[in-house]
């Protein structure tokens, strides 16, 4: 009975601190579109100079937030191969199995591009961000390739999530080859970058009240650049069939060490 109500303890107290944590990362989100962006965009007049103070602030502020998830016992972060994060126009690939990754992962990429969905760039916790940043909005159309392109030839590090939305636990992972089609035919290597969650928490189709009994271990695996000449070498030139290849070796990449 005692393990019991210990258990329940853990993961009752657990469950305001993450509402409190989310809500003050949104709260966070609306004070720096209100305050520290309109002052970037009034003494900053370089718009590339702008974009990068932008993202470098939005990196300390998600590192701050990475802290205040350790700090109040909800996620303990850990990465391996940091130093592989600290270079200019990397294309960056990751697994995406729990709402925070996302944070985690921007927090540790200095100049950090992403791909979002446009519809982030309405939402009003998240407008400023997406806009101040210049983060590269996923409409569906033509010109999306260009922007990565160009992205990645400025020096930004464009960060990437295959799946396109967090994956299912128990459930094989599904990529799409965007991503791929992006490494290949833009002629860059792939930074890939294992994430792994153990317990697991904060997924899709599960309540951010749902906690569990201990922190989560969140742990970041960025692996050597992965080339692409291999791939487009054994499909003959043909951009669909490596793009295919690529996905796969990807998808099994990711897959090693998943919690089912």
């Amino acid at each position: 009975m005692e393990s019991r109500v210990l258990t329940w303890w853990r993961r009752a107290w657990r469950a305001p601190v993450t509402g409190l944590l989310f809500a003050c990362f949104g709260l966070g989100g609306v004070l720096l579109g209100l305050t520290a962006f309109p002052l970037l965009q009034l003494l900053v007049r370089d718009p590339q100079r702008r974009v990068r103070w932008a993202r470098r602030l939005v990196q300390r502020s998600f590192a701050a937030f990475v802290w205040m998830m350790r700090a109040g016992g909800i996620v303990d972060t850990r990465i391996v191969g940091a130093e592989r994060l600290q270079r200019r126009g990397q294309l960056i690939l990751a697994s995406h199995p729990t709402l925070v990754d996302v944070v985690a992962l921007i927090a540790a990429t200095p100049n950090a591009d992403c791909v979002v969905k446009a519809s982030l760039a309405d939402n009003p916790f998240t407008r400023w961000p997406v806009r101040a940043c210049n983060f590269i909005r996923n409409n569906g159309g033509p010109e999306l390739l260009d922007d990565c392109k160009a992205s990645l030839a400025a020096g930004g590090n464009l960060v990437i999530f295959p799946e396109g939305t967090r994956s299912v636990p128990g459930q094989p992972l599904q990529l799409q080859r965007g991503a791929a089609q992006l490494a290949l035919r833009a002629g860059v290597p792939v930074t890939p970058v294992r994430i792994l969650c153990e317990p697991i928490g904060l997924t899709k189709g599960r309540p951010w009240w749902r906690t569990n009994d201990r922190p989560m271990r969140l742990t970041l695996e960025v692996g050597e650049d992965l080339p692409i000449a291999p791939f487009l070498e054994a499909a003959n030139g043909e951009t669909p069939l490596a793009a295919r290849r690529l996905t796969g070796y990807l998808k099994a990449y990711f897959s090693e060490g998943r919690a089912a």
